[in-house]
């Protein structure tokens, strides 16, 4: 009875090491692999797109990180290997990308957008004080008496 349970133990971890991937590869010194994620921290993972090349698992991500091991063993400098990473894949791949002509709107368009909602919100606040003020008309001292005794005898009781 122990050794069929014991077999049902075995099967059921089966599936679970199948699946099982390779550990990622890290360079033998730890200085290079320091730099490696260095530069991949500011790398930004095309596949996750809100991950840094450094934090993501997917398979690309792992890919590149394999390329920029490789380009700093091969003697490139850390400048060297962003400069790549942007000719292959353009300014996307940074984290923070350069302000060019094309990328203003990606810089300045937020507070753009924030000040013309502040506007638009001052003039509609704005305009609506204005209408409470038009609706404020002044009462002549026959209306101001007419809605005193209405309020003294109770609404609809004044015939005048």
């Amino acid at each position: 009875m122990k050794r069929m349970w014991l077999m049902l133990a075995l099967l059921a971890c089966l599936p679970a090491g199948a699946m099982a991937k390779e550990a990622p590869e890290m360079a033998a010194d730890p200085a290079l692999e320091k730099r490696v994620m260095a530069i991949s921290e500011d790398l930004r993972c095309l596949v996750c797109q809100n991950e840094s090349l450094a934090a993501s698992h997917a398979e690309l991500a792992l890919d590149l990180r394999q390329q920029v091991r490789e380009k700093l063993k091969a003697g490139a400098s850390d400048k060297e290997v962003v400069d790549f990473m942007v000719q292959r894949y353009g300014d996307f791949v940074l984290y923070k990308p350069p302000v060019k002509p094309y990328t203003l709107v990606l810089w300045y368009g937020p507070f753009v957008l924030l000040g013309i909602g502040a506007a638009t919100l001052f003039m509609f606040l704005r305009r609506r004080m204005q209408i409470g003020k038009q609706a404020q008309v002044a009462m002549s001292d026959e209306e101001k008496q007419r809605v005193e005794t209405m309020l003294k005898n109770g609404i609809g009781e004044d015939k005048a």
